[in-house]
């Protein structure tokens, strides 16, 4: 058994055992870095934290800034965690529902690896 298959076989079971009985989610960079940002956006927001004091936040984080600024020519996470924050505030203030940046959205399960034959989980 491959390195893939032991992971894809230890993450279906943890699915399982958190009430999800569908085929674990592929690995998927870009979606992680949007659902990571999301988040980051959501918990700054939930825990009062100001829009300027989120970027002072972000640029703390110096390692990381410089390593994007070499990779992405810009500090990507902070501008695009800005970004969501500033739309989850917009979305708060119109009465509008957040519309996530992810299609599809989380836990679709288009975006789970395909169910194995023969095997139940």
């Amino acid at each position: 058994m491959g390195f893939d298959e032991k992971v894809r076989r230890d993450l279906e079971a943890f699915a399982k055992d958190c009430g999800y009985d569908g085929s674990p989610f592929q690995w998927d960079e870009a979606r992680r870095f949007l659902l990571r940002c999301e988040l980051d956006a959501a918990y700054f927001y939930f825990y009062g934290i100001q829009r300027d004091d989120v970027g002072y936040i972000m640029d703390t984080f110096r390692i990381w800034k410089e390593k994007e600024e070499k990779q992405c020519n810009e500090y990507r996470t902070r501008r695009v965690i800005l970004e969501i924050y500033d739309e989850m505030q917009q979305a708060i203030e119109s009465g509008v529902l957040y519309q996530t940046r992810l299609d599809p959205p989380p836990a679709d399960p288009a975006v789970a690896h395909p169910p194995r034959s023969g095997v139940k989980i």
